[in-house]
């Protein structure tokens, strides 16, 4: 029996902390090792969707990731998901903006992402790139996917995202009687020579996750920016970046977790 694909969601309620420009990095690092890989953009925001080069899908008409969202049953999701040349993507859309007040009245509203994903196969691996707040989209995300990749700042507001992230999946755990967990942590746009706030961070994050979790740290740099910027990870981009050793070592580490599952 083949394994069902792992399935991964980028999480962190605070903004601008590389999250998409992350979930697209490890989706590409994930491909390079030769995983069918499928990106899914849950932000309303369509950032990442952006990002791949599908502007044009951002604003399509129904049927889109909206529609699907909103009635499972009345959508085949093979039909909406979009080949890019590294991997699969499917794309977020404007109206899914009116989303979260859809799911919060509907039945079974914090599951409608794992109805989806479970009609979607051929895929090593699934990775779910969340909205930056702590609403029913990341809900969804959280407990349809059940593994977490928490992208993080070396800056000291990260303490208190990271706690009030960790207090949601409890409570959903709770509620809805599953596990989720947290996988690693990416430490993104580092920059080198430390000033003292990040030096601090990173010897926090150490500290505190370094035992039970893997914790990556991504260096800033003007070549994943100018390769996000033409729609492609640093991997299908046409310039050399010393980060790529380490994206890689993100992929191989959940490759290796897949293995164990």
């Amino acid at each position: 029996m083949a394994k069902k694909p792992y399935r991964l969601a980028v999480s962190n309620q605070k903004g601008g902390v590389g999250k998409s420009t992350i979930a697209l990095n490890v989706a590409g690092a994930m491909s390079e090792r030769d995983a069918e890989t499928l990106l899914v953009d849950l932000d309303p925001q369509g950032y990442l969707t952006s990002g791949v080069g599908l502007d044009d899908e951002y604003t399509a008409p129904s049927p889109n990731l909206n529609d699907a969202l909103k009635s499972p049953s009345e959508h085949k999701v093979d039909d909406l998901v979009i080949s890019h040349d590294e991997f699969d993507v499917l794309p977020a859309n404007i109206d899914m903006f009116s989303l979260e007040q859809e799911l919060v009245s509907g039945m079974r509203g914090r599951e409608r992402l794992s109805m989806l994903l479970e009609d979607l196969d051929g895929y090593d691996f699934m990775v779910v790139d969340c909205p930056p707040s702590l609403g029913l989209l990341t809900d969804n995300a959280l407990l349809a996917c059940q593994n977490v990749l928490i992208p993080a700042e070396a800056e000291d507001t990260s303490i208190r995202a990271v706690e009030l992230l960790f207090k949601q999946i409890d409570s959903l755990e709770d509620n809805f009687g599953t596990a989720i967990q947290e996988e690693a942590l990416v430490v993104s746009n580092v920059d080198y020579p430390l000033d003292g706030e990040q030096k601090e961070m990173l010897e926090w994050f150490d500290e505190t996750f370094s035992e039970n979790i893997p914790v990556f740290e991504i260096r800033n740099r003007a070549a994943i920016k100018r390769a996000f910027n033409a729609g492609v990870s640093i991997f299908g981009h046409d310039e050399e970046c010393d980060q790529t050793d380490e994206l890689l070592r993100i992929a191989d580490y959940f490759e290796q977790e897949r293995g164990q599952r």
